[in-house]
């Protein structure tokens, strides 16, 4: 990323809204926010391999695996405004498992992108499973979009849900339903 061009654009946008960029509060604004965007986009320049790093393990297990409560934070890609919540991920290994903070840091790699919640969705899960050759895999997202808070239809108590199932999760019923219940309601 050309953080010099952000700045420009940024300093311009502020002149567009009315604002001065040489204001003292707004001085510095333009570097802050090129740092901010940066960081907040490094999604895109994350290999998932990397982000593995060899972290991969194995298990001589079928058991159900479950990470909950990962916090996810994220930019809507219609307004750019953020969107935040909680990710919830299981899934069955055959013989190889990932270390866990491999798992919040695969939430992370999709986060940090301009997303819609039902891709990055999608995303994680796909990921997941490709990564261990899982036999099934779900992942759960309960977000909360400032896009509909603070803007359009203003509703603050709203919360998104997106799910997707893969595999097991998605063709056996107690699969999915044993998975749903502890991610959900184990609270």
């Amino acid at each position: 990323m050309n953080k010099k061009r952000v700045e420009e654009l940024v300093r311009a946008l502020l002149i567009e809204i009315g604002e001065d960029p040489a204001r003292e509060g707004l001085v510095k604004t333009p570097a802050r926010v090129a740092r901010s965007w940066e960081f907040l986009t490094t999604g895109y320049r994350k290999s998932l391999r990397r982000t593995i790093n060899g972290a991969i393990f194995t298990a001589q297990s079928n058991n159900m695996i479950i990470a909950r409560d990962i916090e996810v934070y994220s930019l809507c890609e219609h307004h750019m405004l953020p969107f935040f919540g909680r990710c919830h991920i299981g899934y069955i290994a055959r013989d190889k498992v990932l270390g866990v903070s491999k798992l919040a840091r695969i939430v992370d790699v999709f986060a940090r992108r301009l997303q819609i919640q039902e891709r990055m969705t999608e995303q994680i899960a796909h990921e997941i499973r490709r990564s261990v050759n899982a036999e099934g895999v779900g992942v759960v997202m309960e977000c909360r979009h400032l896009c509909m808070m603070m803007r359009g239809v203003e509703k603050q108590n709203s919360v998104m849900t997106t799910s997707t199932v893969l595999g097991s999760f998605h063709a056996e019923a107690a699969t999915r339903a044993e998975f749903m219940n502890l991610a959900l309601h184990s609270h």
